[in-house]
């Protein structure tokens, strides 16, 4: 599926685009300076183990900014109503992850679509899944 501009280019089933995040430690301690989070957890593989996680973490919001990210990039004119997440494990920093989405409900009338989205490792295992709700533009 490519971009779409406005409801009518949507169909049902449809998949975005796959978007890989940047999961750098980098990227992530840039995030942690922003929003004043400078936690191990987030910023230093060893002080994550030491906490007890199997290395830095990505921030739970910061995925679900990347849900986001990858929402615009299918639809740029999409406001996002809501992003529902579970959290099934860490999404690791400096591990390639992938991000997909697929089309599991239009409705024409709203002008709403619901994507099931997910983010997945390289060996690819369910790291975060959940569903967001989007409102386009009416064609």
């Amino acid at each position: 599926m490519s971009t779409v501009k406005t409801i009518a280019d949507v169909e049902f089933g449809g998949e975005l685009p796959s978007f890989k995040p940047d999961t750098s430690i980098d990227a992530t301690r840039r995030f942690g300076k922003y929003v004043g989070w400078d936690s191990p957890r987030f910023t230093d593989h060893e002080g994550a183990r030491k906490e007890g996680l199997p290395g830095a973490i990505v921030p739970g919001v910061m995925s679900q900014g990347f849900l986001g990210a990858m929402i615009h990039r299918w639809a740029p004119d999409a406001e996002i109503v809501a992003i529902d997440t579970i959290f099934r494990a860490p999404v690791l920093v400096d591990q390639p992850h992938s991000i997909t989405g697929v089309v599991t409900d239009v409705d024409e009338d709203a002008s709403t679509v619901e994507i099931d989205i997910t983010v997945t490792n390289e060996a690819g295992e369910t790291r975060v899944f959940g569903t967001a709700t989007a409102k386009l533009p009416n064609g």
